[in-house]
């Protein structure tokens, strides 16, 4: 399986990139349209690559990062991880992935 983005409906659109092993790696907010979700991951491809794009975060014992647009709006949050290293490759991860990730629907 290789790495995918996947827009889905529950109250709102929202996308998820998914690692080839099925990890979630980065999700997305809630957006009121299809073409706003489409748009949010049309920008994550965008600025993916850039590692000045990245917000590193950490809290107590749990490491996040979030994926901005160039105007800061952010446009991808990640999973909690344990160790700086592990939040590092997740963000390896998404640079790598999230360029050329096929999209499915399963709105």
């Amino acid at each position: 399986m290789s790495s995918k983005f996947e827009i889905f409906k529950t109250s709102q659109y929202y996308f998820r990139l998914k690692a080839s092993n099925g990890q979630i790696i980065l999700a997305s907010e809630g957006y009121t349209s299809k073409q706003g979700c489409q748009n949010g991951i049309a920008s994550v491809k965008e600025n993916a690559p850039d590692d000045s794009r990245y917000e590193r975060k950490k809290n107590g014992l749990s490491y996040t990062f979030n994926l901005k647009a160039s105007n800061g709006e952010i446009i991808g949050r990640s999973e909690s991880y344990t160790s700086e290293q592990g939040r590092e490759n997740g963000i390896s991860s998404v640079k790598q992935n999230a360029p050329n990730a096929p999209i499915v629907d399963l709105s």
